[in-house]
Protein backbone atom coordinates (compact mmCIF):
# COMPACT_ATOMS: atom_id res chain seq x y z
CA UNK A 1 0.00 0.00 0.00
CA UNK A 2 3.15 2.13 1.02
CA UNK A 3 4.29 1.87 -2.13
CA UNK A 4 1.60 2.35 -4.30
CA UNK A 5 1.43 5.46 -2.34
CA UNK A 6 4.12 6.39 -3.26
CA UNK A 7 4.49 6.03 -6.96
CA UNK A 8 0.65 7.83 -6.90
CA UNK A 9 2.48 10.68 -5.03
CA UNK A 10 5.26 10.57 -8.00
CA UNK A 11 2.91 10.44 -10.50
CA UNK A 12 0.92 13.73 -8.81
CA UNK A 13 4.21 15.38 -8.73
CA UNK A 14 5.14 14.59 -12.58
CA UNK A 15 1.60 15.58 -13.18
CA UNK A 16 1.99 19.19 -11.77
CA UNK A 17 5.83 19.91 -13.21
CA UNK A 18 4.41 19.44 -16.87
CA UNK A 19 1.27 21.50 -16.02
CA UNK A 20 3.72 24.13 -14.72
CA UNK A 21 6.16 23.62 -17.59
CA UNK A 22 3.38 24.05 -20.28
CA UNK A 23 1.85 27.43 -18.77
CA UNK A 24 5.78 28.42 -18.89
CA UNK A 25 6.36 27.68 -22.29
CA UNK A 26 3.04 28.97 -23.22
CA UNK A 27 3.82 32.16 -21.60
CA UNK A 28 7.54 32.19 -23.19
CA UNK A 29 6.76 30.73 -26.74
CA UNK A 30 3.29 32.58 -27.45
CA UNK A 31 1.87 34.49 -29.25
CA UNK A 32 3.50 33.41 -32.27
CA UNK A 33 2.77 36.38 -34.85
CA UNK A 34 6.20 38.06 -36.52
CA UNK A 35 7.02 41.57 -35.24
CA UNK A 36 5.37 44.97 -36.29
CA UNK A 37 6.18 46.19 -40.07
CA UNK A 38 7.95 48.98 -40.32
CA UNK A 39 4.85 51.18 -41.67
CA UNK A 40 4.62 54.64 -42.33
CA UNK A 41 0.74 55.46 -43.62
CA UNK A 42 -0.09 58.05 -45.83
CA UNK A 43 -2.98 59.92 -43.95
CA UNK A 44 -4.55 61.03 -47.16
CA UNK A 45 -8.11 62.17 -47.63
CA UNK A 46 -9.47 59.64 -49.38
CA UNK A 47 -8.55 57.12 -46.91
CA UNK A 48 -9.22 59.23 -43.70
CA UNK A 49 -12.92 59.25 -45.62
CA UNK A 50 -13.32 55.39 -46.38
CA UNK A 51 -11.53 54.70 -42.88
CA UNK A 52 -15.02 56.60 -41.33
CA UNK A 53 -17.19 54.93 -43.15
CA UNK A 54 -15.80 51.46 -42.05
CA UNK A 55 -15.41 51.93 -38.46
CA UNK A 56 -18.71 53.65 -38.28
CA UNK A 57 -20.92 51.13 -40.86
CA UNK A 58 -19.23 48.16 -41.87
CA UNK A 59 -16.43 47.03 -39.20
CA UNK A 60 -18.17 49.10 -36.75
CA UNK A 61 -15.34 49.59 -34.29
CA UNK A 62 -17.34 52.56 -32.57
CA UNK A 63 -19.58 50.27 -31.47
CA UNK A 64 -17.29 48.40 -29.02
CA UNK A 65 -14.88 51.31 -28.44
CA UNK A 66 -17.66 54.43 -27.30
CA UNK A 67 -20.11 54.26 -24.97
CA UNK A 68 -23.95 52.63 -25.71
CA UNK A 69 -26.97 53.81 -23.86
CA UNK A 70 -29.27 50.94 -23.31
CA UNK A 71 -31.72 52.59 -22.32
CA UNK A 72 -32.39 53.31 -26.04
CA UNK A 73 -33.21 50.49 -28.72
CA UNK A 74 -29.94 49.24 -30.00
CA UNK A 75 -27.73 50.99 -27.42
CA UNK A 76 -26.92 54.07 -29.86
CA UNK A 77 -23.56 55.67 -28.78
CA UNK A 78 -23.38 58.31 -26.39
CA UNK A 79 -22.19 61.54 -27.63
CA UNK A 80 -18.50 62.72 -27.07
CA UNK A 81 -17.51 59.25 -26.39
CA UNK A 82 -16.16 58.52 -29.84
CA UNK A 83 -13.56 55.85 -29.28
CA UNK A 84 -12.66 56.62 -25.26
CA UNK A 85 -13.00 52.80 -24.67
CA UNK A 86 -14.11 51.04 -21.70
CA UNK A 87 -17.34 48.90 -22.73
CA UNK A 88 -17.58 46.33 -20.37
CA UNK A 89 -17.84 42.20 -21.86
CA UNK A 90 -18.17 39.88 -18.71
CA UNK A 91 -19.81 36.90 -17.46
CA UNK A 92 -22.95 38.25 -17.85
CA UNK A 93 -22.57 38.60 -21.71
CA UNK A 94 -21.44 34.70 -21.78
CA UNK A 95 -17.59 35.67 -21.84
CA UNK A 96 -14.79 34.11 -20.06
CA UNK A 97 -13.27 36.50 -17.58
CA UNK A 98 -13.92 40.60 -18.26
CA UNK A 99 -12.85 42.72 -21.13
CA UNK A 100 -12.92 45.92 -21.72
CA UNK A 101 -12.53 47.60 -24.89
CA UNK A 102 -9.42 50.43 -25.34
CA UNK A 103 -8.70 53.44 -25.77
CA UNK A 104 -8.20 54.28 -29.92
CA UNK A 105 -8.39 57.98 -29.75
CA UNK A 106 -5.18 59.39 -29.87
CA UNK A 107 -5.20 59.75 -26.41
CA UNK A 108 -5.32 55.54 -26.04
CA UNK A 109 -2.57 55.25 -29.31
CA UNK A 110 -0.40 58.13 -29.35
CA UNK A 111 2.48 55.09 -28.15
CA UNK A 112 1.58 52.65 -31.27
CA UNK A 113 3.28 52.86 -34.51
CA UNK A 114 0.93 52.31 -37.44
CA UNK A 115 2.73 49.14 -38.18
CA UNK A 116 1.84 48.50 -34.30
CA UNK A 117 -1.63 49.33 -35.04
CA UNK A 118 -2.05 47.02 -37.86
CA UNK A 119 -0.37 44.58 -35.81
CA UNK A 120 -2.93 44.72 -32.84
CA UNK A 121 -6.13 45.14 -35.42
CA UNK A 122 -5.12 41.77 -37.88
CA UNK A 123 -3.65 39.36 -34.99
CA UNK A 124 -4.54 41.17 -31.68
CA UNK A 125 -0.85 41.21 -30.22
CA UNK A 126 -0.36 44.35 -28.61
CA UNK A 127 2.75 47.01 -28.99
CA UNK A 128 3.95 45.41 -25.63
CA UNK A 129 3.35 41.67 -27.24
CA UNK A 130 0.42 40.74 -25.10
CA UNK A 131 -2.25 38.81 -26.80
CA UNK A 132 -5.62 40.27 -26.01
CA UNK A 133 -9.05 38.31 -25.55
CA UNK A 134 -10.82 38.16 -29.55
CA UNK A 135 -14.23 40.41 -28.19
CA UNK A 136 -12.33 42.32 -31.14
CA UNK A 137 -12.96 39.42 -33.57
CA UNK A 138 -8.95 40.26 -35.45
CA UNK A 139 -9.29 36.53 -36.94
CA UNK A 140 -11.36 38.22 -39.21
CA UNK A 141 -9.55 41.27 -39.40
CA UNK A 142 -6.48 39.44 -40.17
CA UNK A 143 -8.46 38.62 -43.92
CA UNK A 144 -9.08 42.03 -44.90
CA UNK A 145 -7.19 44.21 -47.78
CA UNK A 146 -4.66 45.82 -45.93
CA UNK A 147 -5.34 49.05 -47.82
CA UNK A 148 -8.91 48.96 -45.50
CA UNK A 149 -6.96 47.95 -42.65
CA UNK A 150 -4.61 51.56 -43.66
CA UNK A 151 -8.12 53.30 -44.03
CA UNK A 152 -9.19 52.85 -40.37
CA UNK A 153 -5.96 53.56 -39.20
CA UNK A 154 -5.94 56.95 -41.15
CA UNK A 155 -9.00 57.57 -39.21
CA UNK A 156 -9.36 57.06 -35.38
CA UNK A 157 -5.53 58.89 -35.63
CA UNK A 158 -8.17 62.24 -36.45
CA UNK A 159 -10.34 61.35 -33.67
CA UNK A 160 -10.28 63.92 -30.93
CA UNK A 161 -8.53 62.31 -28.22
CA UNK A 162 -10.30 61.76 -24.61
CA UNK A 163 -8.55 61.23 -21.70
CA UNK A 164 -9.89 57.40 -20.40
CA UNK A 165 -8.05 55.24 -17.66
CA UNK A 166 -9.47 51.43 -19.16
CA UNK A 167 -8.90 48.88 -16.53
CA UNK A 168 -7.20 45.80 -17.39
CA UNK A 169 -9.25 42.98 -19.17
CA UNK A 170 -8.80 39.76 -16.94
CA UNK A 171 -9.64 36.21 -18.48
CA UNK A 172 -10.60 32.95 -16.20
CA UNK A 173 -8.09 30.23 -16.09
CA UNK A 174 -7.56 28.73 -18.41
CA UNK A 175 -8.35 30.45 -21.02
CA UNK A 176 -6.09 32.74 -19.72
CA UNK A 177 -3.52 30.45 -21.26
CA UNK A 178 -5.25 29.26 -24.43
CA UNK A 179 -5.92 33.03 -25.75
CA UNK A 180 -2.09 33.36 -26.09
CA UNK A 181 -2.44 30.78 -28.92
CA UNK A 182 -5.24 32.31 -30.89
CA UNK A 183 -3.24 35.27 -32.41
CA UNK A 184 -1.76 34.25 -35.43
CA UNK A 185 -0.01 35.78 -38.98
CA UNK A 186 -3.03 37.49 -41.03
CA UNK A 187 -3.90 36.63 -44.54
CA UNK A 188 -4.93 39.74 -45.85
CA UNK A 189 -6.91 39.42 -49.39
CA UNK A 190 -7.66 41.86 -52.36
CA UNK A 191 -10.56 43.78 -51.69
CA UNK A 192 -13.17 42.27 -54.37
CA UNK A 193 -14.22 44.56 -56.98
CA UNK A 194 -18.04 45.25 -56.39
CA UNK A 195 -19.08 44.03 -59.48
CA UNK A 196 -18.55 40.72 -58.13
CA UNK A 197 -21.41 41.04 -55.76
CA UNK A 198 -21.61 37.76 -53.93
CA UNK A 199 -17.32 37.97 -53.44
CA UNK A 200 -17.70 41.38 -52.82
CA UNK A 201 -20.40 40.34 -50.64
CA UNK A 202 -19.00 37.93 -48.69
CA UNK A 203 -15.78 40.00 -48.37
CA UNK A 204 -18.09 43.12 -46.11
CA UNK A 205 -19.49 39.79 -44.06
CA UNK A 206 -16.09 38.86 -42.92
CA UNK A 207 -15.16 42.77 -42.10
CA UNK A 208 -18.39 42.55 -39.83
CA UNK A 209 -17.67 39.26 -38.75
CA UNK A 210 -21.62 38.79 -39.12
CA UNK A 211 -20.81 35.12 -37.85
CA UNK A 212 -19.17 35.65 -34.86
CA UNK A 213 -22.63 36.50 -33.34
CA UNK A 214 -25.06 35.13 -35.68
CA UNK A 215 -23.58 31.45 -34.75
CA UNK A 216 -24.52 29.71 -31.41
CA UNK A 217 -21.26 28.62 -29.41
CA UNK A 218 -20.32 25.89 -26.94
CA UNK A 219 -19.67 25.89 -23.86
CA UNK A 220 -16.40 26.69 -23.76
CA UNK A 221 -17.23 29.54 -26.23
CA UNK A 222 -16.49 28.16 -29.94
CA UNK A 223 -18.38 28.10 -32.76
CA UNK A 224 -20.47 25.16 -33.33
CA UNK A 225 -19.46 23.23 -36.53
CA UNK A 226 -21.92 23.11 -39.33
CA UNK A 227 -24.34 25.95 -37.58
CA UNK A 228 -22.60 29.43 -39.79
CA UNK A 229 -25.01 31.88 -39.49
CA UNK A 230 -28.04 30.39 -37.63
CA UNK A 231 -28.07 32.29 -34.98
CA UNK A 232 -29.04 31.16 -31.44
CA UNK A 233 -26.03 32.84 -29.43
CA UNK A 234 -27.50 34.74 -26.56
CA UNK A 235 -26.12 37.74 -24.77
CA UNK A 236 -26.72 39.43 -21.68
CA UNK A 237 -27.69 43.14 -21.31
CA UNK A 238 -28.38 45.38 -19.12
CA UNK A 239 -31.35 44.03 -16.12
CA UNK A 240 -30.02 40.44 -16.93
CA UNK A 241 -32.43 39.15 -19.88
CA UNK A 242 -30.82 37.11 -22.56
CA UNK A 243 -31.11 37.77 -26.42
CA UNK A 244 -30.49 36.00 -29.06
CA UNK A 245 -28.95 36.43 -32.62
CA UNK A 246 -31.54 35.96 -35.64
CA UNK A 247 -30.93 32.90 -38.16
CA UNK A 248 -29.47 34.93 -41.05
CA UNK A 249 -28.89 31.84 -43.39
CA UNK A 250 -31.27 31.29 -46.51
CA UNK A 251 -33.92 29.47 -44.25
CA UNK A 252 -37.18 29.74 -45.55
CA UNK A 253 -38.93 28.89 -42.06
CA UNK A 254 -36.44 30.18 -39.37
CA UNK A 255 -33.96 32.23 -41.27
CA UNK A 256 -34.16 35.02 -44.28
CA UNK A 257 -34.62 32.62 -47.12
CA UNK A 258 -37.72 34.77 -48.23
CA UNK A 259 -36.51 38.03 -47.80
CA UNK A 260 -35.97 40.09 -50.62
CA UNK A 261 -33.25 42.79 -51.65
CA UNK A 262 -35.60 45.18 -50.95
CA UNK A 263 -36.98 44.01 -47.44
CA UNK A 264 -33.37 43.46 -46.03
CA UNK A 265 -32.02 46.74 -47.33
CA UNK A 266 -34.80 48.43 -45.75
CA UNK A 267 -34.65 46.89 -42.81
CA UNK A 268 -31.26 48.17 -42.29
CA UNK A 269 -32.52 51.54 -43.55
CA UNK A 270 -35.49 52.26 -41.80
CA UNK A 271 -32.95 53.27 -38.77
CA UNK A 272 -31.80 56.02 -41.24
CA UNK A 273 -35.08 57.63 -42.15
CA UNK A 274 -35.29 60.73 -41.01
CA UNK A 275 -38.99 60.21 -39.21
CA UNK A 276 -37.27 57.13 -37.41
CA UNK A 277 -37.61 58.17 -33.52
CA UNK A 278 -35.01 56.74 -30.72
CA UNK A 279 -37.54 54.21 -28.96
CA UNK A 280 -36.69 54.57 -25.29
CA UNK A 281 -36.14 50.53 -23.88
CA UNK A 282 -36.85 50.16 -20.29
CA UNK A 283 -33.74 48.13 -18.49
CA UNK A 284 -34.60 44.63 -18.89
CA UNK A 285 -37.26 45.04 -21.46
CA UNK A 286 -36.07 43.83 -25.16
CA UNK A 287 -33.23 45.57 -26.58
CA UNK A 288 -30.49 44.47 -29.59
CA UNK A 289 -26.94 44.83 -28.93
CA UNK A 290 -27.14 44.87 -32.99
CA UNK A 291 -25.82 48.30 -33.79
CA UNK A 292 -28.77 48.70 -36.42
CA UNK A 293 -28.26 52.90 -36.43
CA UNK A 294 -24.39 52.68 -37.01
CA UNK A 295 -25.13 49.76 -40.02
CA UNK A 296 -28.07 52.10 -40.92
CA UNK A 297 -25.14 53.82 -42.90
CA UNK A 298 -23.99 51.69 -44.54
CA UNK A 299 -24.16 52.24 -48.49
CA UNK A 300 -26.97 50.45 -50.11
CA UNK A 301 -24.71 48.35 -52.67
CA UNK A 302 -23.00 47.30 -49.95
CA UNK A 303 -26.47 45.97 -48.06
CA UNK A 304 -26.99 44.16 -51.63
CA UNK A 305 -23.82 42.43 -51.52
CA UNK A 306 -24.55 41.28 -48.49
CA UNK A 307 -28.03 40.03 -48.93
CA UNK A 308 -26.69 38.24 -52.06
CA UNK A 309 -23.91 36.60 -50.38
CA UNK A 310 -26.09 35.64 -47.57
CA UNK A 311 -28.77 34.20 -49.81
CA UNK A 312 -25.92 31.82 -50.90
CA UNK A 313 -25.67 30.16 -47.62
CA UNK A 314 -27.02 26.84 -46.80
CA UNK A 315 -30.23 27.01 -45.53
CA UNK A 316 -30.37 25.84 -41.86
CA UNK A 317 -33.21 25.21 -39.95
CA UNK A 318 -32.68 26.75 -36.38
CA UNK A 319 -36.01 28.62 -34.45
CA UNK A 320 -33.81 31.22 -32.26
CA UNK A 321 -35.87 32.68 -28.98
CA UNK A 322 -35.08 36.21 -29.75
CA UNK A 323 -35.79 37.45 -26.15
CA UNK A 324 -35.94 35.82 -22.71
CA UNK A 325 -36.89 37.72 -19.88
CA UNK A 326 -34.91 37.88 -16.38
CA UNK A 327 -38.24 36.36 -14.86
CA UNK A 328 -37.93 33.24 -16.57
CA UNK A 329 -33.93 32.98 -15.72
CA UNK A 330 -35.13 33.04 -11.84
Amino acid sequence: MKKFLKILGLLASLLIVIIISGAIYLTIAFPKVSPAQDLKIEYTAERIAHGKYLANHVVVCMDCHSTRDYTYFSAPLVEGTLGKGGETFNHDMGFPGTFYSLNITPFGIADYTDGELYRVITTGVTNEGRAIFPVMPYPYYGQMDPEDVYSIISYIRTLPPIDSEIPESKADFPVSLILKTIPHDPNPQKRPNPTDQVAYGAYLVNQAACKECHTPVDSQGGLLPGKDFSGGRTFGIPGGALIASSNITSDESTGIGNWTEATFVARFKEYQDPRYLREKVAIGDFNSIMPWIMYSGMKEEDLKAIYAYLQTLEPISNQVTRFTPMASLE
